[in-house]
This record gives C-alpha cells, structure tokens and sequence, in this order.
C-alpha cells in the first residue's frame, strides 16, 4: 500500500503500469494532454464504505439464517454459506482498506512505513484470497446444481457432507495458498495469466453447466407438455423463463468479474499503451463491481430459498 494517496492497493500493487488514479479523480493538470481523451469514473470513498457495509449485512445474515436452521445444514446450503463468507470477506477487507486510507490521509493514523507495508500484505492476501474463494464457491454451487438435476436418485450418495466438506476445505487451503502466491510473485507475468486463466476456466464451467441444465429442463418441459397435449405454450414458457434465469446467472458473474480480470490481461498485454492506460485508471470502479457482486449474489444464491426466507424472518425478529 502506498502510504500517500488513495489508491486501491490490490489493483495498483499488481499493475506494473503506472499507479491507478485517486478514487476522487485526476485534477486537470495531471491528465496527459497528448494521450486519448479518456472516460475516468470517479468512486467516491463513502460509496465504497456503503456498498460494502450493505455486503457485509447481507451476507451475515445468510451465515446467521443457515447456522440457525438446522434443515439447512445440507451441503448444497454449505455451499452458498462459504460464498457469503467469502463475499463477506470481500466487503470487510475493502471497508478496512477504505477506512485505513482515509485514515493515513486524514493524519489521524500515525505508522510507520513498515508497519503499512506489513499491514498491505495482510490485506491485499485477504482481498485475493476472498476474491478466489468466492469465485470457487461459485463453481461449487453451478457443480452441486447439475449433480442435483442430472444424478438426482445418486445425488444423497455422491454429494454427502464429508466429500462436501473436504471440498470446502480444499477450496479455503488452496485459495490461502493462491492468493499468498499471488502478492508474493505478481510481477511476474505467469502468476497474471495463472489468475486470469483461472477466471476463464470458472466462466466456461459456470456457461457449460447451466446450459447444460437449461437444455435438460427445457426437455423435461417438453415431454409434461406431450403427455397433456399443450406442447407450444409450455415449450416458449421453458424457454423464455430458463434463458432469463440463465442470462441473470451468467451476466451478473460477467458484468461484475470481467472488467477485474480485464484489467490484469491488459497489464500483461499493454501496460504502457495509452489506450490500456485509460482502463488503469478506472480500477476503482472495477472493484466497485466486485463488491456489488457480493451484494448481489445472496438474492440470487440464498434468498431465493422460500426456507431461508422464514428463518431469515425468525433471526430480523431476534427469536434464536
């Protein structure tokens, strides 16, 4: 972290192109007059700290509605419990690193520089770590959905609580060790691409599962609506519902992903090309995304689960 300005660390630590801009914009004698005229989008510090506080609620009340209801101790809401830590862990490490930075600049914090680079590190392993975790809990819940619809009589059998929880496990080691990797060695372009490739893989993963589903449902669809002789409203009703279900799944992970992993393909590819600079400096928003993902996730992962919902209820109205 750098102990002057009000940068997002993570993102300015792994560009070797210049520092990304101060969430509160360039002033007009730093831009670069013979460069491309570039759209810079401001992000202020308290829509930081909001966005995440808003995460953060969010997803301790999934956490708080799973540990209480025991009919929801089941691998499948495991899953969607580690990816509200994670993506609580996403929104806590950037309200910290908000409030610190505000604080550095502020004087009201007095360290020494050792101390905010040790304090960086802890941080910015806590940022990737979160980051790689939620995306691989993300994967966890596209692979337990497609056991659920395409094994279902296996499904008990295949998906039970010790594999479910070695898998956890494994995710959290690996995603500790990934992310330590990752600030130890981000010079070094392999550790991008690794990370970027990554980001690929769980894309592809997530798009081959859920169409995958979405043609089995849609099938299913087809034979209910053969046995009661209604083929054509049922078929369009399949589609229309399974493609806008699909395109939310799909296009909320994209929206909010791509213009993070973006960012660092760009650093491999151009980073001094005026062109990719004007993408640096828009990093703030990136992140911005990121934790609007963490926001967004529990209404389509947890609170659509009409049994979530009422204890969701019972843990608002305080009776534990």
């Amino acid at each position: 972290m750098p102990v002057l300005g009000p940068e997002r660390r993570l993102l300015a630590s792994l560009s070797s192109a210049p520092p990304a801009a101060p969430r509160l914009g360039l002033a007009a004698n730093q831009t670069n007059q013979t460069g491309p005229q570039c759209l810079e989008v401001s992000i202020p510090d308290g829509l930081f700290l909001s966005l995440g506080l808003v995460s953060l609620v969010e997803n301790v009340l999934v956490v708080a509605a799973i540990a209480k209801n025991r009919n929801l101790h089941s691998p499948m809401y495991y899953f969607v419990c580690c990816l509200a830590v994670s993506d609580l862990l996403v929104s806590v490490s950037n309200v910290l690193e908000t409030a610190v930075l505000l604080l550095l600049e502020a004087g009201a914090l007095a360290a020494q520089a050792a101390v905010v680079q040790q304090l960086d590190n802890v941080m910015n392993v806590l940022i990737c770590g979160s980051m790689v975790s939620s995306l691989c809990f993300l994967g966890a819940i596209a692979v337990d959905r497609y056991v659920s619809i395409f094994y279902a009589l296996r499904y008990h059998s295949i998906v039970t609580l010790p594999r479910a929880g070695r898998a956890i496990a494994a995710i959290w080691a690996g995603s500790v060790l990934s992310s330590t990797l990752f600030i130890a060695y981000y010079h070094h372009t392999a550790v991008l691409l690794g990370l970027v490739s990554f980001f690929v893989a769980m894309l592809a993963l997530m798009a081959v599962l859920y169409v995958h589903m979405l043609a089995r449902a849609c099938q299913h669809g087809r034979h209910i609506a053969r046995l009661h002789k209604t083929q054509h409203p049922t078929r369009q009703g399949c589609g229309l519902k399974g493609a806008a279900t699909l395109t939310i799944l799909l296009g909320v992970f994209l929206l909010c992903w791509a213009p993070f992993f973006l960012h660092l393909s760009l650093v491999v590819l151009c980073p001094q090309h005026p062109t990719c600079g004007c993408v640096f400096k828009n990093v703030n928003l990136f992140l911005a995304l990121v934790i609007c993902n963490s926001i967004v996730d529990p209404l389509i992962y947890a609170f659509r689960s009409q049994e979530l919902r009422k204890t969701l209820q019972e843990v608002l109205q305080c009776s534990w």
